[in-house]
């Protein structure tokens, strides 16, 4: 019966929780509107012009930085002691009249999918777009393969599987070669195809026809991800790109344009997805063998006013270079070759490439007036459509802007501006939806206040059958709800369809009903820790959020000071050893934690990478080379000397720790510790194959040791008891029983239970985050033991207290410390909060997409698989949220006896579940925050960069903590429980 409460209860929070992110997302996080309309050559108008080329290649070097192609200005943040790719600054200076390189914007995100979106149709991302970035859907827009198509043209193309779901069936079948993408333990697999198809297609043209070819190299990238830019294999790939490149410059004929371009840059530790400088600029080089692209003296040319050749500065070099949009390669390349413009184009012709000393002075002109009103075509259309309501505000200046272009200046400058507006005003907020969502996030916040106060009001014989009613009341007003709301539905209400009104109908006629029946009451709402108020509100301001991991940080310790107070105070010598022992303990552990970290691009100069060996190499440091086996040989250990406090280290508590769980944490390391050896280089390269090979039988024995073995040996024998006989004396007597560890009957095995989920977590956590899981393990021991001390100082008081008072004293010998055991939502569930985002900051994480650990999906196999790699990137990210949501309901379980009072079984179910409620609960606040902060500056300047991010981490930790919820209630203290109950025939026959 326990379990069908605790079952009702959390089924009716969690669905308010998804509910409530459902629709505010909806709101905030929508894509914007792609138009189906194709450019056209129509017979009273100009829609192209004379191509300049009859066939074209653009390869595609993935993350390729501008400054890894730059001859003349090599940054010092880049790995040009290692070698930059030359080629490209070698024929710009042999053949200035004929290449051009640049350093070519890409707008964020900058994922891989949204960059070929770009590239293709000249559009926009939408932040939201990064989702879909490993699951992308077919281009609907117009591009320049569709344009191809249409004209009759041949595409070849080879590399990168993304194109392929992007362009599905616009390839010539005979000359598609797709690869594998999402393996960034392989460096080579996918440029070594290119390279294999790529030369035969450009030697032997007569024999395939093609007209334009597509190859996208993927082993800088990969090299990018998995050791870093500033590693010797990134010296040897780039090596070997520029070895591609002389090569191909030598094999194409004259008629042929050479694209080579990133789909964007990398940060200083390889990885991308932001919009920081380093993520966003990536090389473009064009290179045309005979004809030429350019005057020799650009600069001095009148032809192009100097408003249209903007210059940046790459960080760590002297001098601004030539910039560009990456989308301008668009239209530029649809006129060189003759083609119109697609379409949904928001980018402005290169104007270098359209100066020439044989032709009409007007050919710039003319390139610029067929850019500028096919971008305003486009705006007309999206004007017109349904998000067109959205140009309002901009659409007189945008007009009176193409009024004015009566130059290719002009027009250029229109194309500009309609870009910047376009960039401002692209995500289409529903404010209707978004108060919606939030009216349900607040109400699932009142409601768990509700649950968690009323379920320590109700005595264990009342709160079955107050459940009862209230699923009865539940059900009742969802079916009264979803009637009303598809009846109101075929109204066709404002901004909101009917299903997200029977939804948000269903949502607040079930809190209501809830809310009625347990009669609020919220006397108690001024004591609510103001360390939760503070961190929900902190998300406000942007420098609070890029240093939330320190906030936590002094957060954290906060919850822990005032147990020192408590323990000065304690009425016994052991009590206050005790208090500050572990308090001290647990606050030195935390400490430790934060000396772990990884840096948002906000918080430098100030922050220091240690998570790994540098900023730009994402290997462990050589300190946690040293120590990470000591510490992982040695925590089963240390967890068992917690269980010995209460002798409860007994029967199946020493196998698991001294045997299973050290084999496994040993093996979860020596994993890591391969891995190191391999993308080292230790040995050569003859053994990094074999090193692949050990370390993923390795991992998998782990796993599978852990899901299957581990976790049925315990469902079968869970209790950590010894029951002991003493047989009679000679002098006659009873038999005497024993029972060693019944001090912590409960607390024991549950404790078992989450370590099998934490080996998991261990096993899929890099060393450094082994390290930090470790102390974040121990901390967390520490506070139970602090937290039981300190109940035991309460109890000892009230006995005081009572038997100081008359009549009482009698009654005081009845009360044994450890009863008042009640969770109070204070700081003993706030830690627990605290140490999962303190956990998930020190194992390498932050709020951002690029601190993503994408080698975590590799740890299995070597290659992607559908459901194995995104299983583990998520328990290597939102693993700690997940663990200690799990943990926490030992605070409700942790030396906690049976009594002979049936109930009492039932009260520790009681318990835990409030606990749950409160720590779920607090999660829910900080999304409340970060909700709130996103939807109040949805206009601010930082919001795709700063408060989106952090709201998305904010609703993912809340998916994580009501999973570890379920996992931990639903699963493991109810087998627990039961288990109990049979063997001390308590609850038996209630279940």
């Amino acid at each position: 019966m326990a379990r069908y409460v605790t079952t009702i209860i959390l089924v009716i929070l969690f669905s308010l929780h998804g509910i409530g992110l459902w629709l505010f997302t909806r709101g905030f996080l929508l894509t914007r509107l792609s138009l189906s309309e194709i450019s056209g050559c129509h017979p009273l108008s100009q829609c192209t012009m004379e191509p300049t080329h009859k066939r074209a290649i653009v390869l595609i070097i993935d993350a390729l930085r501008f400054d890894f192609v730059s001859p003349t200005y090599p940054s010092p943040k880049s790995p040009h002691h290692h070698g930059v790719l030359t080629l490209p600054g070698e024929l710009t200076e042999k053949f200035p009249d004929r290449s051009f390189i640049f350093n070519a914007y890409s707008d964020p995100p900058t994922t891989t999918l949204q960059r070929i979106k770009g590239i293709t149709t000249g559009s926009l991302p939408t932040f939201v777009d990064l989702g879909s970035n490993f699951a992308g859907s077919e281009i609907d827009e117009d591009s320049i393969i569709r344009q191809l198509r249409n004209q009759g043209k041949k595409v070849a193309f080879m590399g990168d599987d993304t194109w392929m779901s992007v362009f599905p069936t616009s390839f010539h079948p005979n000359m598609t070669f797709p690869y594998d993408s999402f393996n960034v333990e392989d460096l080579h697999t996918v440029d070594e195809g290119v390279i294999r198809h790529l030369f035969p297609l450009v030697t032997q043209r007569a024999a395939y026809q093609w007209d334009f070819i597509v190859g996208h190299f993927l082993g800088v990238d990969h090299v990018g991800h998995r050791l870093g830019p500033s590693h010797e294999a990134m010296h040897a790939k780039l090596k070997q790109m520029d070895s591609v490149l002389r090569s191909l410059v030598d094999k194409i004929d004259d008629d042929t344009l050479l694209v080579v371009m990133g789909d964007h840059g990398m940060d200083l530790r390889g990885d991308h997805g932001g919009d920081g400088v380093h993520e966003t600029s990536s090389a473009l080089w064009i290179y045309s063998k005979s004809s030429a692209l350019s005057i020799p003296t650009l600069e001095s040319s009148p032809s192009i006013p100097s408003s249209l050749l903007s210059k940046t500065s790459f960080p760590g070099m002297p001098n601004p270079h030539r910039s560009v949009q990456q989308i301008d390669i668009v239209p530029t390349l649809a006129l060189l070759l003759g083609l119109p413009i697609p379409f949904n184009n928001l980018g402005t012709v290169i104007p270098e490439l359209f100066i020439r000393t044989d032709e009409a002075p007007d050919l710039l002109a003319t390139a610029l007036r067929l850019n500028g009103e096919q971008v305003h075509r486009y705006l007309e259309a999206y004007r017109a459509s349904a998000s067109g309501a959205e140009l309002d505000g901009a659409w007189e200046g945008l007009e009176q802007t193409f009024a004015e272009a009566s130059t290719g200046a002009g027009h250029a400058l229109f194309v500009r501006h309609a870009l910047i507006v376009c960039r401002h005003l692209w995500a289409q907020f529903n404010s209707i939806l978004m108060i919606l969502g939030l009216s349900v996030i607040v109400a699932s916040l009142v409601v768990a206040w509700q649950f968690f106060k009323k379920l320590e009001q109700l005595q264990e014989s009342e709160w079955e059958s107050w459940t009862f009613v209230i699923s009865r009341r539940a059900l009742i007003a969802m079916s009264f709800a979803a009637s009303l709301g598809f009846g109101l539905g075929t109204l066709g209400p404002i901004g909101i369809s009917a299903l997200e009104l029977t939804v948000w109908l269903i949502a607040a006629a079930v809190s209501l009903a809830v809310i009625d029946f347990t009669r609020p009451s919220f006397d108690s709402l001024p004591s609510l820790p103001l360390i939760l108020i503070l961190h929900s509100i902190s998300f406000f301001s942007n420098s609070f959020t890029f240093w939330e991991d320190r906030i936590v940080l002094y957060l954290a310790l906060s919850a822990i000071a005032p147990n020192l107070l408590t323990g000065i105070s304690a009425p016994t010598p052991r009590l206050r050893y005790r208090v500050i022992g572990f308090s001290l303990l647990c606050a030195l552990c935390v400490r430790l934690m934060a000396l772990s970290t990884v840096c948002r691009e906000e918080q430098q100069p100030y922050c220091r990478v240690t998570f790994y060996a540098s900023s730009s190499l994402a290997a462990p440091p050589l300190l946690i080379l040293i120590l990470v086996l000591p510490v992982t040989l040695t925590l089963p250990n240390t967890v068992r000397r917690f269980l010995q406090i209460s002798k409860s280290d007994q029967e199946l508590a020493p196998v698991f720790l001294e045997y299973f769980f050290r084999a496994v944490w040993v093996a979860g390391s020596i994993c890591w510790m391969l891995e190191w050896a391999e993308t080292s280089l230790i040995g050569g390269e003859q053994y990094a194959s074999v090193f692949r090979q050990c370390r993923s039988a390795i991992s998998w024995a782990a796993m599978v040791s852990v899901s299957f073995g581990g976790l049925s040996i315990w469902w079968i024998f869970p209790l950590c008891l010894k029951v002991q006989r003493q047989p009679p004396t000679e002098t006659g007597g009873t038999t005497q029983v024993q029972i060693i560890g019944f001090a912590n009957t409960f607390g024991s095995p549950y404790l078992i239970f989450i370590l099998l989920f934490f080996s998991l977590l261990y096993v899929d956590t890099q060393l450094t985050g082994q390290v930090t899981l470790s102390l974040g393990l121990i901390a967390f021991l520490s506070w139970l033991e602090i937290v039981d001390s300190v109940r035991d100082i309460k109890s000892l008081n009230a006995a005081v207290a009572k038997a100081t008072s008359p009549g009482n004293a009698i009654e005081s010998l009845n009360t044994s410390p450890g009863s008042e055991s009640t969770p109070q939502f204070s700081s003993e569930l706030i830690f627990p909060s605290l140490l999962a985002l303190h956990t998930f900051f020190a194992t390498g994480h932050q709020s951002t997409f690029p601190s993503i650990q994408w080698k975590t999906a590799f740890l299995l196999t070597s290659s992607k698989t559908a459901f194995v790699s995104p299983i583990l990137v998520i328990l290597n990210t939102f693993g700690p949220h997940i663990f200690f949501a799990m943990a926490s309901a030992l605070i409700a379980s942790w030396n906690v006896v049976p009594l002979p009072d049936p109930s009492q079984s039932r009260s520790v179910s009681k318990n835990a579940l409030r606990v749950g409620v409160g720590v779920s609960a607090y999660f829910v606040s900080l999304l409340l925050g970060s909700a709130l902060a996103a939807a109040f500056l949805r206009r601010h300047l930082m919001v795709w960069k700063v408060f989106a991010p952090r709201f998305m981490a904010a609703a993912a930790g809340v998916i994580a903590v009501d999973v570890g919820v379920a996992i931990g209630l639903l699963v493991g203290l109810s087998r627990v429980v039961t288990v109990v109950g049979r063997v001390f025939g308590q609850i038996g026959s209630r279940r």
